[in-house]
């Protein structure tokens, strides 16, 4: 709006040089013909007024369109199909010209006061598939084509934010709510719901000249009751998948246990298998014969000489 009001100011400052020197120039014919004292600098005074109006017509020929906005031209209320890039661009000194916005602009719904755009509560209120009400906070990121802006401005006007971006996405949001219930829309296909009205959204701004960059949902927020409900369910479907965890993670454990005994019974089955008597006292002999080259044991064989017997295993 201030900008406008700026180029309000110039465009009135450049009519008044160009009606001033105009004024000029015939007021110099008139003292000509009064013969007045002054009459000496008629040549003068006609040259200053054809200078101002001159300047005063370059000056409203030449257009200043900021970095990230285009300008778009009308001549006498037509629109023309050109657009003025930023920058310094020559123009038709009747040309009205308008700064139109190409950058990425958000629009956001809220419930919270002064968040929004519009002042208030203006989130989205829609029914899910289970008859509940829910509030969507919602904020939209668009730009506006380049190329279309002139088609937007004789289809739509300057305002498409509040007729089409606006109205078009609380429509979609509602139009695409009833296929969901509350829980999936608070839980488990929040960004499926997302997904599904981003192309919805995307489809119906793009045939008006609007690009949907992102779409935004902030904040999904349920009755207080159906809430705690929901969260109720939740956290018991969780206790599930761990109870369900913790149960496979115990069948694991005994099956590895069972495999450990398995191997132990099959071993001691083949070490008893292989065992003979003749093994047996083979080991016997061994154990004796250490025995006996040890410096700090003492053996005395007793009985039949097969079985030693250890008196002292410390040397005095």
């Amino acid at each position: 709006m201030e900008y406008l009001v700026v180029i309000l100011k110039i465009n009135y400052n450049i009519m008044f040089a160009i009606i001033l020197g105009i004024i000029i120039f015939f007021a110099a014919k008139a003292v000509q013909n009064l013969n007045l004292p002054i009459s000496q600098h008629i040549g003068a005074i006609r040259t200053v007024g054809i200078v101002i109006v001159v300047l005063g017509l370059l000056t409203s020929s030449i257009k200043q369109i900021d970095a990230g906005q285009i300008g778009v031209q009308s001549l006498f209320g037509k629109v023309q199909d050109e657009i003025l890039p930023s920058g310094l661009n020559f123009v038709n000194p009747l040309m009205d010209i308008k700064p139109i916005d190409v950058r990425t602009q958000n629009y956001t719904m809220s419930g919270v006061h002064n968040e929004g755009d519009v002042a208030g509560d203006d989130a989205i209120r829609v029914l899910t598939a289970d008859g509940l009400e829910v509030v969507i906070d919602l904020t939209v990121l668009y730009r506006v084509q380049a190329t279309q802006a002139p088609k937007i401005v004789r289809e739509i006007g300057y305002d498409f934010k509040n007729v089409v971006v606006r109205p078009i996405t609380r429509t979609k949001i509602r139009d695409n709510a009833v296929y969901y219930t509350a829980v999936d829309l608070y839980s488990v296909k929040r960004d499926e719901f997302q997904t599904r009205i981003f192309k919805t959204i995307e489809e119906n701004l793009k045939a008006r000249g609007l690009v949907l960059e992102q779409l935004l949902v902030r904040n999904i927020s349920l009755p207080a009751s159906v809430k705690g409900s929901i969260e109720e369910k939740i956290k018991a479907e969780q206790d599930a998948q761990k109870m369900q965890y913790v149960l496979q993670k115990e069948k694991q454990e005994a099956e590895r246990k069972r495999v450990e005994a398995q191997g132990i019974a099959d071993y001691q089955k083949i070490i008893s298998m292989g065992l003979g008597d003749k093994q047996l006292q083979y080991e016997q002999i061994q154990a004796m014969k250490g025995l006996m080259t040890s410096p700090n044991a003492k053996v005395i064989i007793m009985g039949g000489g097969k079985t030693p017997i250890i008196l002292d295993s410390k040397s005095n």
